[in-house]
Formats: C-alpha cells, sequence, structure tokens
C-alpha cells in the first residue's frame, strides 16, 4: 500500500492503489478484471464477462429507488505504456510506482494509468458503497480502449444483458466539463497501379526531402493547420513538373493512420540539362508554401541532394505515370471539411493524408477520415472513391468505428446541468472532441442510449508527465454522487 491509499475519497483511492500494483497494458487487462469479479463476488453481485473480455457487474438500486432507470457507469481497464528513456520497468509485470508531486500524484518515470484507471476505481468504489443514492446500475469495464476501441467495437450486448439506457462514461480529463460527443473513424486505402520502366540514359538521380513539420495528431490537432509532408512534397514535385518533365522512382510520407506526416521523401531521375531548372522550380513553390504555413509550421524545409551511381534507381515510372502519381497526391484533400453546426469551433469532419508507401509498380495511399456526423462520413468516402476512380487507383475500406453526434437536448445532458449548478454554481462546459470515444460505438450497440463523458483533472495522458489532480478527483466523486441521486430522483442528493 502506498500514500495513495491514504487521499480522499479512500474508498477510490484504495481501489486505484490497488490497479497500481496489476499490470494492465492494451490487450492484456486479465488481471485487472479478476480484481473487478473478485471484488463483485465479495460484495455478492451478480457479474458477467463477454468473450473478448469487457464485464458487466449489476449493482441493484438503493432500497425505494428500484423503479428508477438503469444507469450504466462506463470506463475502460486498460493503460497507455509509455516510459522515460533510462526508466527500467516492465509493464507485463511490474507495478506502477506513484509518487507525489505537490497536489498532483504521478508515476516514476512511466505512465500512471489515470486515463482510465481513476474511471475504474471509481466504478468499483461505487460497486462498494453501501451509502449511495441510486437506481439500478450497471457497472462496464471495457477492454483493449487504447489501442483501436477493439472492446467496445467487440462488445457483445446480449452476452452482458445491458438494459440501461443512461450512459455515464468516467473517460474525461476536464473539471468543469461535460463531453456530449466525438468524431467516428475510417480509413480508405488507395492503390494506383503505375508503369515502370529502366532509368533513362543522361540522367540525374536526386533525393527530395521536405521535413521540420510539427505534425500531430490527427484528430485533435488538425484544425491547427500544420502542413502535411506528403502533401505538400507531392505540390513541390507537382510545380517542377510544369518546368521540366521527370520520373518518380520512389514517394514516402507518414507512418502512423492517426498521425499527421511530418515528412516525406521521394527518388526524381531528370535530364541532366534540366536539374537546375528542377531545383529552381521546387526551391520557388517551398518559398511559397513556407510563407503561407509560417504561422502554424514555421520550420519546413527542402532538401534536394544527388544520388551516386550505386544509390540510382534502375526502374523508374514513366513521366506519364509519376504525373499520374502527383496528379492524385494533389487532388486527395486533407485537413478540416466541415465545422460543427452545433458547438462552436467543433471540427464536425476531417480527412487526413496519413501515410504514402511505394513499390516499383504502384503507390499507396492510406486516407484517415473523422467525422461525428454518419452522413459527413459517408459523403466523404464517397468523394475519396470518386477521385480513386477518377485516377484509375483500386480502393479498400474499413468498417470504422460510429461518430456521437452532439445532443444539446439530451434530457441526460439537462439532469447533469442542473446537479453541476447546484454544486457549482454554474453550468458545465459542453465540450466535444473530434476523436473517437467509446460512447459513439455503444451508443450505436444500444439504440436509444443519451451519454455524456466527465471526470476529474489529469494532464500528459499517454506520456511519462501524466499526472491527476488530486483536489478534483474528489470534486468529481461527489459529483457523480450527486448526478447517480438526480437521476434516481433524489433531487435534493448531494
Amino acid at each position: 500500500m502506498s500514500f495513495v491509499a491514504e487521499l480522499e475519497p479512500r474508498p477510490l483511492w484504495q481501489h486505484f492503489d490497488e490497479l497500481l500494483t496489476i499490470p494492465r497494458p492494451s490487450k492484456h487487462e486479465e488481471r485487472a478484471r479478476s480484481y473487478v469479479i473478485g471484488v463483485a463476488e465479495r460484495k455478492g453481485l451478480r457479474h458477467r464477462e463477454d468473450a473478448i473480455g469487457n464485464v458487466v457487474v449489476e449493482k441493484p438500486a438503493s432500497p425505494g429507488k428500484e423503479g428508477a432507470p438503469t444507469v450504466v457507469l462506463q470506463a475502460h481497464l486498460d493503460m497507455v505504456t509509455e516510459k522515460n528513456a533510462g526508466t527500467v520497468h516492465d509493464f507485463d509485470k511490474d507495478p506502477i510506482v506513484p509518487r507525489r508531486d505537490g497536489d498532483w500524484v504521478r508515476a516514476t518515470g512511466t505512465t500512471l494509468g489515470a486515463d482510465n484507471g481513476i474511471g475504474a476505481a471509481t466504478l468499483l468504489a461505487v460497486l462498494e458503497a453501501d451509502d449511495l443514492v441510486h437506481g439500478p446500475l450497471e457497472l462496464l469495464f471495457t477492454v483493449d480502449e487504447e489501442t483501436g476501441l477493439t472492446g467496445a467495437l467487440d462488445l457483445d450486448p446480449a452476452t452482458l444483458g445491458l438494459r440501461g439506457r443512461l450512459l455515464l462514461n468516467l473517460d474525461s480529463e476536464e473539471e468543469g466539463s461535460v463531453t456530449i460527443g466525438c468524431a467516428g473513424g475510417s480509413t480508405s486505402r488507395l492503390t494506383l497501379p503505375l508503369e515502370s520502366a529502366p532509368a533513362p540514359n543522361g540522367t540525374a538521380a536526386l533525393d527530395v526531402r521536405l521535413s521540420g513539420l510539427k505534425g500531430g495528431h490527427s484528430g485533435m490537432e488538425i484544425h491547427l493547420q500544420r502542413g502535411n509532408a506528403s502533401k505538400l512534397l507531392a505540390r513541390v514535385l507537382f510545380a517542377a513538373a510544369q518546368q521540366t518533365p521527370f520520373h518518380l522512382a520512389s514517394f514516402q510520407g507518414g507512418n502512423k493512420h492517426n498521425a499527421i506526416p511530418r515528412e516525406a521523401a521521394a527518388r526524381v531521375v531528370v535530364p541532366t540539362a534540366s536539374r537546375d531548372a528542377f531545383e529552381a522550380a521546387a526551391e520557388q513553390e517551398i518559398a511559397a508554401i513556407a510563407a503561407e504555413i509560417r504561422p502554424a509550421d514555421p520550420d519546413v524545409k527542402l532538401e534536394i541532394a544527388n544520388l551516386d551511381a550505386d544509390a540510382a534507381p534502375r526502374r523508374v515510372w514513366t513521366v506519364a505515370a509519376s504525373r499520374q502519381a502527383l496528379d492524385l497526391l494533389n487532388a486527395l484533400p486533407h485537413g478540416v471539411l466541415t465545422m460543427s453546426y452545433d458547438i462552436a469551433g467543433l471540427v464536425e469532419t476531417s480527412t487526413n493524408l496519413a501515410t504514402v508507401t511505394s513499390a516499383e509498380d504502384s503507390l499507396a495511399i492510406l486516407m484517415s477520415t473523422r467525422s461525428s456526423v454518419a452522413s459527413g462520413m459517408r459523403a466523404t468516402r464517397r468523394r475519396l472513391r470518386a477521385i480513386a476512380e477518377l485516377a484509375g487507383a483500386e480502393l479498400a475500406e474499413t468498417e470504422g468505428y460510429p461518430g456521437w453526434k452532439p445532443d444539446l437536448a439530451s434530457p441526460l445532458l439537462a439532469r447533469f446541468q442542473q446537479v453541476h449548478q447546484r454544486l457549482t454554481g454554474k453550468d458545465a462546459e459542453i465540450l466535444a472532441v473530434h476523436a473517437g470515444l467509446e460512447c459513439g460505438i455503444l451508443r450505436e450497440k444500444l439504440p436509444g442510449m443519451h451519454a455524456i463523458s466527465f471526470g476529474p483533472v489529469i494532464t500528459g495522458a499517454h506520456s511519462p508527465d501524466e499526472g491527476v489532480k488530486i483536489d478534483s478527483v474528489g470534486r468529481f466523486w461527489e459529483l457523480l454522487k450527486a448526478v447517480l441521486g438526480e437521476l434516481a430522483g433524489d433531487e435534493g442528493h448531494g
């Protein structure tokens, strides 16, 4: 037991302290799941588990509240496993070592797992408490949220027997706010066949690299209008092609579906006599780009280097095929497509030209699309399909996961705001995020469900800087108790 177990509210922190000792990386939550089941059995509560490992624990209503609507409380069991360089830690077997940093709890050289360990510990504290006022509860512990939301995606409502249609998700990280929407996501992979030929004589082989961009998360930071290295390099090469024909031999950019590409590189074969004209056109275009994006990305740079004979490509795409590849890369959209009509400043639909890889006879492009509105997602996927067909590219799509369209008229939101106003004297700030949350998936699997998400203050999630603000956890606990009382019809509770 560490100092964490002595913090208030003690039942919540004691469970979090126990979770710190239980390894629970994504896809390996077995021990955490066993801990949850053990607590449920100790309290004599019914529990069910589906094939992927999600667990539901049923808690009967407080006396006199049996007729209240069933509420689902939900958190995920897994945590992100990151550590500082030089930190010796095995996330499959070593406990997290907490430390107190003033008003914060942090870990020693690793992620803390407050995301979403505080939420899971809160569910466990509710499960054990005998003095709360609430209607029937279903406490849902999901798995593998951090690496693709697969626990929620593969959740089996029939096996788990979920009846509740009021969802309180406890996976938010800002106090004084309530989240009521998120983006869904899907990917589209375009494969463009390209004609290749032996590299011609009398040419110079060049390595062209664009770098210095900030990149960032393709959902949470797409609105910042940072440069996409693949898009910008394609633009540079397209401009150069207006001055002199050339052959592309390869094009590479980006490495993750959910990250804006920071770097991209191409190998180009130009007539020796046109080498200087190619470089001048490229440098003119990158200068224009740098002036355009300077406020968001001030350090973009383009480097053009000669390749020696040993590194020079033996085969290249034809001039026509090279132009075909650049046409496609320039035509594909990237960035914010529409903003929300409901919430000021919220991105509704976006797409990220995420990765570009090439082979001798093809170019593969991965597009990652997000939208909180199903029709917006469909329209964007159709747009990508139309561009692929016009370019002569094959297209394969993933089913993806659903978004959660904000509903400002939700009765659950109204009840939450009543409680928040009563406790704090003001309404909670209404938020939505342009990233995936489990709420969108659960609402699709359980039609008619109303949902909100709230939590205490957590910063630096997914990094060794992660911390949870101690006093905010106490206020979060009081808010949750009051919301449960409100939904049970006990308006004065809290």
